[in-house]
């Protein structure tokens, strides 16, 4: 079994969108998503600088569009994955790959989430942090200590801390035996309490879809890892995850029960594929990250 999955927010980087524009009808596909998600995607994806990507309303419809770019043109000669999953927001581009909801209601989709996100995010001062490292109780017990929570179970020794920054400043300074902690470019405690407010606005847009379908490819879930075969309860979990930790580690552990052949990680890539190499040893992958890197993973697919 092959696996497709699609990265989560602060995988950006300026400039990424540049290379993937010379492909045929790329440029007119981002200008589709832009109208979509009222983000100019083109811009954002070749001249911003990593101050105005970092934008929750810039990042995350720029990580979906990627994603779905890399999509289309990885499954455009016929051959698709068995298996997709996204991290976090990446979540709406594998529900796209899964058949659920087309591409432009993921679209609209992000749009909404990453304005309510970063309207959310600013109603208090708030950041996330890596912990890489370290004995996992231990690094649960400094997180709650300084008053954070565990936002990412990301799996591969690594959990990211949330919450205030005097706390996570605080956990900097005394970080637990064998540990860094790495500040995340991101605007806001992603997956706490603190995105509460953001689930009303994204509830309406997700009862707004009228096009829902069941996935046709397996579709984990970043709830509990479990595989969700109901596209309305894909969609309900989307609005649920937005205030309640990522557990990627489950969603790798699934992958290994159904024994994976391959994953192969969407644009912007390298996250997931780091994460694997950690918590699926063995396992071949492939990071897409420019077009350059189609060959191989159609390759990977292909066998």
């Amino acid at each position: 079994m092959i696996v497709v999955v699609c990265p989560g927010q602060g995988s950006q980087t300026p400039g990424f969108l540049s290379p993937w524009l010379e492909l045929d009808g790329a440029r007119e596909r981002l200008s589709a998503f832009s109208d979509a998600a009222g983000v100019d995607l083109v811009a954002h994806g070749t001249e911003s600088d990593a101050d105005t990507i970092r934008d929750t309303r810039v990042a995350q419809p720029l990580i979906v569009a990627a994603s779905l770019l890399a999509w289309e043109q990885l499954t455009s000669a016929g051959a698709r994955p068995e298996g997709v999953a996204g991290h976090s927001v990446g979540e709406i581009a594998a529900l796209v790959a899964a058949g659920v909801i087309d591409a432009e209601a993921g679209l609209r989709l992000v749009g909404v989430r990453g304005r309510a996100m970063a309207d959310a995010a600013a109603l208090v001062e708030t950041g996330m942090s890596a912990v890489v490292g370290g004995d996992e109780g231990q690094v649960l017990q400094a997180i709650a200590d300084n008053g954070l929570t565990p936002a990412n179970y990301n799996g591969g020794g690594q959990i990211v801390a949330a919450g205030e920054l005097p706390g996570l400043a605080a956990l900097a300074e005394q970080a637990p035996r064998g540990t860094r902690v790495v500040p995340l470019q991101v605007a806001g405690a992603f997956h706490t309490r603190f995105m509460a407010p953001a689930q009303d606005a994204l509830r309406t847009a997700v009862e707004g879809i009228d096009s829902v379908d069941d996935p046709s490819l397996t579709l984990w879930s970043n709830s509990d890892g479990s595989a969700v075969d109901d596209g309305r309860r894909a969609l309900d979990l989307i609005v649920h995850q937005v205030a309640s930790p990522v557990r990627w580690d489950l969603c790798m552990a699934s992958f290994a029960d159904r024994d994976i052949t391959g994953l192969i990680e969407l644009a912007p890539a390298g996250a997931l594929t780091g994460l694997a190499k950690r918590g699926l040893r063995g396992v071949p992958s492939v990071a897409v990250k420019t077009p350059d890197d189609l060959a191989a993973a159609r390759e990977l697919l292909a066998s």
